[in-house]
């Protein structure tokens, strides 16, 4: 299969599943537990955004927002969403961001979800300002459920994103694995915010 079909294949896949989904998106939990780490304005963007709950939950609270994802599906959900909010600083756009990771130096929130693409996270890095945060939040190999992807090429090892966002400085990280009461807490993933180091100013 050549590149053009493999895209078009995981499109197609991405169109039918956001096309039969019924209810509202929502926004994962690493963002709603961390609104207070938010910065009060800025750019941000939802990678690989779905239905957009997170974009649309960054927009409300002030947020110039951009939303990518491969599928129209979902961009057009999006967008219909955006306009029955009357949301101004949001802009859904259907893109391939493994082929067109974001640009360095733009933005001073990335958010993603339940997406992962191990090659991608130095070009998200890269795309922070200085000060700029990441929340990530996706699938575990160690799960107590079957929710997720079943091929474990698209799931994370036992504290793997702490491993492959080292550098940043860690604001906040939660994965409990097989811990204590397994029916209780939030099983089967793993989330974190990092921020990018400020740029030190030599003193005066």
């Amino acid at each position: 299969m050549s590149g053009r079909e493999a895209e078009e294949s995981l499109r197609k896949k991405w169109d039918e599943r956001h096309a039969g989904a019924e209810k509202a998106p929502l926004a994962a939990e690493v963002l709603q537990h961390n609104l207070h780490l938010l910065p009060a304005k800025g750019r941000a963007l939802d990678l690989a955004c779905g239905l957009g709950g997170n974009a649309l939950l960054l927009a409300r609270q002030g947020l110039q927002v951009s939303a990518w994802d491969i599928s129209p599906v979902a961009i057009e959900r999006l967008q219909g969403f955006v306009a029955e909010e009357g949301l101004q600083n949001l802009l859904a756009e259907v893109r391939n961001v493994e082929r067109s990771p974001p640009p360095p130096g733009r933005f001073d929130l990335i958010i993603v979800s339940y997406y992962l693409e191990r090659a991608l996270i130095p070009s998200l890095i890269d795309a922070l300002r200085p000060g700029g945060l990441i929340y990530y939040q996706t699938f575990t190999r160690i799960a107590v459920s079957s929710l997720g992807p079943q091929d474990p090429a698209y799931r994370l090892d036992d504290n793997e994103l702490l491993r492959l966002f080292n550098g940043l400085h860690l604001r906040f990280y939660r994965e409990e694995n097989l811990l204590g009461d397994v029916l209780q807490g939030i099983r089967d993933v793993a989330m974190l915010v990092v921020e990018k180091p400020p740029v030190l100013r030599p003193a005066a």
